[in-house]
């Protein structure tokens, strides 16, 4: 009968069994555990070598540790063994229990695996159940301490002191301990997880403190404006921080700017454009209001920040300065359409203008009269937006109520105005929605309505250039330019071709009231012109001319070009001079 049996062993054996598991926990660190588990078996469960081999992530199984011989441990520290001779061994061992014995009856044929092993040198066995060098005996480790969890690691063990195989009793103390190794090698690699998350998570919170630092001060201090604003919900677009040069380009400060959103700042013209912005982020030119009631044109730049798990929450808005930009920009356009020296629409403005309103095909004249007729006879007028003002020296959008008989119902291009409520009368939605420009026939005043094109040739302007030179020429012209807007309404255009000939563009006219206008006109050019401390004086020859559809700008100029010449033929010479 083996010693193991008596009562006095057993109690022996569970004292040194309660020690080793319980320095199992002591350990600090993954390294020491495995440690700690191979030395507990020489120390407390009487073998003389342990071996404590750990699966690895790619599977395979790594000598993790090793007690009893620095020789032996030495050789196979460190070494892998294949997860599929592993599982060969196990397969093919007796079951004592949850453990595996492979006899070196058996054990031969694993002698060329990739197991790491050694050999211990020994003589034959005398009895059964001797111990024989090239026996094998393995304690699988399960994460759940069973056998139904997964593999975490094999414990081998080999030559116990006694020189026998482990009886019930043994094998049952190796399995208990192996199931107690399991367990605090899973504590250890948690506690090894879980430092590690700590100092992941540790300098994550540095990174995160100086990242939040760095963009204070990029934030605070940044030269052009910056703001954050909410996103979404019902404060979409509240304004819940600025930097000072956001509120010193506005001239609010920042409590104030807090009480804000971007729509309540922005022009109201930009409002469509701002909305567009904010859904979408990227970039846009807008107004933004001052604290004095002034706007300033910026560039606004939109970052979405978004929240993985709520979706995009704020709006990072980056606001610069344009406003000296956006006037050169509109001085170079002004120019390229506007003549530099009276301020007028240029040539090539005027042209563009004319052209607008003219459409290639010709007006029946039947149904654009009845389609006029309708329209001014049922329509609202047309209302200019508030404030709108398109830089030019005339405004289009011919015609408010005056003395000439006009009425808004349309655009400065001859197009039917269409708002809610209104409804197009017959004949328009055939001209897609373009009134045709038509022009009075005969010499009498029929009642037609058209547009008018007064043809301006000045008279004697040529005798004060040579006189007395430029700089009293260009004086004059720019007087004469003044005296011809003053005598037009707010809709009608006054430009400059070139040299002494001007234009008038005149809607909603008929032949009386034309030739009114170029009456009064000429009235109000032949009145003496101070120029510096002398009194001179020009005339002035015009010529009305009609534009229609089918016709092209520069038929209509040469048409009333021609009547302004037979206008100043048929004038005495007297008549016309002046200066």
């Amino acid at each position: 009968m083996e010693t193991e049996s008596e009562p006095y062993v057993r109690l022996a054996t569970l004292r040194q069994l309660h020690q080793v598991v319980a320095e199992l926990n002591t350990a600090r660190s993954l390294a020491d555990t495995l440690q700690t588990v191979a030395d507990g078996v020489v120390q407390g469960l009487g073998y003389e070598l342990a071996c404590v081999n750990l699966v690895r992530p790619d599977g395979d199984l790594v000598v993790a540790a090793f007690a009893g011989s620095a020789a032996a441990e030495a050789l196979i520290t460190g070494r892998v063994g294949s997860r599929e001779s592993w599982e060969r061994r196990l397969a093919m061992g007796q079951a004592w229990d949850a453990l595996r014995f492979i006899p070196h009856s058996e054990g031969w044929t694993l002698l060329e695996d990739d197991v790491p092993q050694w050999h211990t040198d020994g003589p034959e066995p005398r009895f059964e159940d001797e111990w024989h060098p090239l026996d094998r005996l393995y304690a699988p480790m399960h994460t759940s301490g069973a056998t139904g969890g997964e593999l975490l690691g094999v414990i081998s063990v080999d030559r116990p002191r006694n020189g026998r195989h482990p009886g019930a009793w043994g094998r049952e103390a190796l399995q208990m301990y192996a199931s107690q190794a399991a367990i605090a090698i899973s504590n250890a690699r948690l506690r090894a997880n879980m430092q590690r998350a700590l100092v992941r998570l540790e300098r994550e919170q540095q990174a995160l403190r100086a990242s939040e630092e760095s963009f204070r001060q990029a934030f605070e201090y940044a030269p052009s404006g910056m703001a954050i604003a909410e996103m979404g919900g019902d404060h979409h677009g509240r304004i819940l921080r600025t930097n000072d040069a956001l509120c010193r380009l506005l001239g609010r400060p920042a409590a104030a700017m807090r009480r804000y959103s971007f729509s309540d700042l922005v022009h109201p013209e930009d409002i469509g454009t701002l909305l567009r912005t904010s859904a979408e982020g990227g970039r846009a030119e807008l107004r933004l209001g001052r604290r004095d009631g002034t706007y300033l044109w910026v560039s606004l730049r939109n970052s979405v920040v978004a929240d993985a798990a709520d979706g995009p929450r704020f709006l990072l808005t980056h606001v610069e300065d344009i406003e000296e930009r956006k006037r050169r920009e509109l001085q170079l356009a002004h120019r390229a359409s506007h003549d530099s020296l009276t301020g007028l629409p240029n040539s090539a403005e005027l042209r563009a203008r004319l052209s607008a309103r003219l459409c290639r095909r010709p007006p029946d004249p039947q149904e654009s009269a009845h389609a006029l007729d309708a329209v001014y006879g049922s329509l609202p007028a047309f209302e200019t937006p508030e404030g709108y003002d398109d830089g030019y020296t005339t405004h289009d959008g011919y015609g408010t109520h005056d003395g000439y008989g006009t009425h808004d119902a349309y655009d400065s291009n001859g197009h039917a105005s269409s708002y809610p409520g209104a409804s197009m009368p017959h004949g328009l939605e055939a001209l897609d929605h373009h009134v045709h420009t038509v022009a009075p026939e005969g010499d009498t005043d029929d009642g037609t309505k058209g547009l008018a094109v007064l043809f301006c040739d000045l008279d004697g302007f040529k005798s004060i250039n040579d006189r007395f030179g430029h700089h009293t020429g260009d004086a004059v012209l720019i007087e004469v330019a003044r005296r011809l807007t003053s005598g037009v309404r707010d809709g009608d255009t006054v430009a400059r071709l070139g040299g002494d000939e001007f234009v008038v563009l005149a809607d909603g006219l008929g032949r009386a009231d034309a030739a009114d206008l170029a009456v009064r006109l000429r009235n109000a050019i032949i009145p003496p012109i101070r120029v510096d401390g002398r009194a001179v004086r020009v005339g002035a020859s015009f010529g009305i001319g009609w534009a229609h559809c089918g016709m092209s700008a520069e038929e209509v100029l040469q048409s009333a070009d021609q009547r302004m010449y037979i206008e100043k033929r048929s004038r005495a010479k007297q008549h016309r001079r002046a200066g």
